[in-house]
């Protein structure tokens, strides 16, 4: 069984293409328990996992905390608005009081970037970051990868389309990087404000050789292998003037439809990390199409998450 040689999950940085293809296969293993009727094994019995939410989620939460208990860990739940950061405290002084608890494994989504790594200075469990403001979504990547293996049984030569808001997107970044490293062709599309050409370079040489830019849909998924589909991300931006005219016209000329989607190969998958906003970045008839694998990326969530936590959690499957 492959080994991480980490403590922490940070970044898509953190990891080898070997690291991502060891979680991926691991993650295999755990998607049978998950079909089983009893969907519980005793691999982390003793471990305590903390999730620490700061921003909501719907999938990301559920998907982690589900995880945790199918490894029998004991599992807590802790909301930005129930913590003590509410009360002014700060996000360390946080960490250091959850450690003297003693728990295994912290899993934190924040909405600063950085703020997992700076928990992770302050701990000896391990982090993992479940989404860290406009910076990376690690455990998201692994299971679009591992969706994308699932229906296309590589990566290496692939063309993947990412579409929406990429400049406010921690997936897409996360993505770039782990598809990157895996051998597929990144195109990012969007209006001009929201694709900015310091992505091609997050990576360095691996993604600059690897990832084009692109601002017309047609031109970015012409003949793709993969369309992966964003939603506009308004709560990232703020008091910023508005990258594009209004919704409608984005809808118009970066919508996923029936008709659009037809410059992809005709075998070519729909994805999207969700939430959806349905009629603005995607159209119902595609969402809801056999092109769709939306939900199937939800299903193997909780399988790669099993994985990750099994990997940092110090799990024997022995026990």
């Amino acid at each position: 069984m492959h080994q991480l040689n980490i403590k922490h999950l940070l970044s898509i940085q953190d990891l080898s293409e070997a690291d991502l293809m060891g979680i991926i296969n691991l993650a295999k293993t755990f998607e049978n328990i998950n079909e089983q009727h009893v969907k519980k094994v005793p691999i982390l019995k003793g471990r305590t996992i903390v999730n620490l939410f700061f921003e909501n989620s719907t999938r990301t939460r559920v998907s982690f905390e589900i995880a945790g208990k199918r490894l029998s860990a004991d599992t807590i739940n802790i909301s930005g608005s129930a913590s003590s950061t509410s009360k002014g405290e700060t996000i360390v002084d946080t960490a250091k009081n959850l450690m003297a608890m003693n728990p295994d494994v912290i899993v934190v989504r924040h909405n600063k970037s950085g703020a997992p790594a700076l928990m992770a200075k302050a701990v000896t469990a391990s982090i993992v970051n479940a989404g860290d403001g406009t910076h990376e979504h690690p455990t998201q990547a692994l299971l679009d990868c591992a969706t994308i293996l699932r229906h296309k049984k590589k990566l290496q030569g692939l063309q993947v389309a990412i579409v929406g808001d990429i400049d406010h997107s921690r997936v897409a970044r996360s993505n770039i990087l782990a598809l990157s490293k895996l051998g597929a062709k990144v195109r990012l599309c969007g209006p001009v404000g929201l694709v900015p050409e310091s992505l091609k370079r997050i990576g360095g040489d691996l993604t600059e050789s690897s990832v084009s830019i692109h601002h017309e849909l047609a031109s970015a998924i012409d003949g793709v292998d993969v369309v992966m589909m964003l939603r506009i991300q308004n709560e990232r931006m703020g008091a910023e003037s508005p990258r594009f005219a209004n919704t409608r016209e984005y809808s118009r000329y970066f919508g996923l439809s029936n008709r659009t989607v037809s410059a992809a190969k005709s075998d070519a998958i729909v994805m999207h990390p969700g939430p959806l906003n349905r009629g603005v970045e995607i159209m119902p008839d595609i969402a809801d199409s056999g092109r769709s694998v939306i939900l199937e990326q939800v299903k193997l969530g909780v399988a790669v998450r099993m994985a990750v936590l099994y990997l940092l959690g110090g799990g024997n499957a022995s026990e």
